[in-house]
């Protein structure tokens, strides 16, 4: 019996007793592999006459293909077994209901700050950011806030520090010092994020939400301001007539200032923004004092501008309903469910956002 008959009476025998896939696979590596009987049968072909070495390939060749055939069947019995004794003790009830599933929800506040964000954007504005943790000095006195301001004191801020050198930012303006600090006019930007005061109640949070903005430019007057607020508000709460006042107030650093009321009525105890002989405040505004501009390097006499400021949770509360700001903080699944935005499901208004 020649060597190559010998292997192929070994691999029959021992194919021939596999049951596993481990105990094919040492098969296939004592005959395959780097160091197997076949694989060296083939080594002596360059020890053979040219007239042998043919005849030899040819018989090599053929018993290669068929010890790899018989392995790939084996393979596929053994696999075909497992598959059959799996389904001999595992069973699927095909009647039993699916599994619940729960997708998540876009919350309010992410949800008004993408709208607002999405309308000031066709007017030009662009979106700027900031840290939370920020200096006294762009917190209180680049914005011209007096040292003896009210909202230094302790019983307002949270100071990190007790030199009051660092502190959780009060409001969003730290972000227009930083950015004019950083650029050169003109400025058109918008500024959501949290911000931070010591207060809680039914309609005040210790971390809340704020979006300001600000336009800095050589011609930008008062006029400019009523005009962008007055697009906003249409906007924001879909109307297309709307009152709109502006009440003189003051901030350090606006002059003049304003605080902004618009006009509503109660309906099936509901609050419809538009007309009515009442009237409700949403933001506060003005032209940048000219003490904010000197502070940041910009010469008030080229160039002027404003500023507005706005709560992002209670105009969420005012658009949709929601009557406690203490419930957007709750983590509360079921209030979510209910007031969250579906991003898939959901119909979608204006500029493509869901509703």
């Amino acid at each position: 019996m020649s060597d190559l008959e010998k292997i192929n009476s070994i691999f029959k025998d021992k194919i021939n007793s596999v049951k596993t896939k481990e105990e094919l696979q040492s098969i296939k590596t004592e005959f395959f592999g780097k160091n197997g009987q076949i694989t060296l049968q083939f080594k002596k072909l360059g020890s053979l006459k040219p007239e042998e070495k043919k005849d030899f390939a040819s018989k090599l060749n053929k018993i290669k293909e068929s010890l790899s055939y018989q392995i790939e069947q084996k393979n596929f019995a053994i696999e075909n077994q497992e598959i059959n004794k799996k389904l001999q003790h595992e069973k699927i009830d095909v009647t039993l209901p699916v599994r619940p599933y729960h997708h998540g929800k876009i919350h309010p506040v992410s949800q008004v700050i993408d709208e607002i964000s999405s309308i000031f954007s066709e007017i030009g504005f662009s979106v700027a950011e900031g840290p939370d943790v920020e200096s006294e000095y762009n917190n209180f006195t680049a914005l011209n806030t007096p040292e003896e301001h009210p909202a230094r004191d302790m019983h307002d801020t949270f100071y990190l520090e007790k030199n009051k050198k660092l502190l959780l930012r009060t409001h969003t303006s730290p972000v227009q010092i930083r950015t004019m600090l950083n650029g050169k006019p003109p400025f058109k930007i918008i500024v959501p994020g949290r911000t931070y005061r010591c207060d809680s109640d039914q309609t005040h949070a210790p971390m809340f939400h704020q979006l300001e903005g600000l336009h800095i430019d050589k011609n930008v007057t008062m006029g400019h301001l009523k005009g962008c607020l007055d697009y906003f508000i249409k906007e924001f709460f879909e109307v297309k007539n709307v009152k709109m006042r502006f009440r003189p107030s003051h901030f350090p650093f606006t002059e003049p200032s304003a605080e902004v009321d618009i006009g509503y009525k109660i309906e099936n105890e509901k609050i419809v923004i538009g007309d009515g002989d009442k009237w409700l405040e949403i933001l506060g505004c003005g032209m940048v004092h000219p003490n904010v501009l000197k502070n940041v390097k910009v010469d008030p006499k080229k160039y002027q501008g404003f500023a507005f400021g706005m709560g992002i949770d209670r105009l969420a509360m005012l658009k949709y309903g929601i009557n406690d700001l203490r419930s957007f903080f709750e983590a509360d699944y079921r209030w979510l469910s209910h007031f969250g935005f579906d991003p898939l499901d959901v119909p979608t208004n204006y500029r493509g956002l869901s509703k």
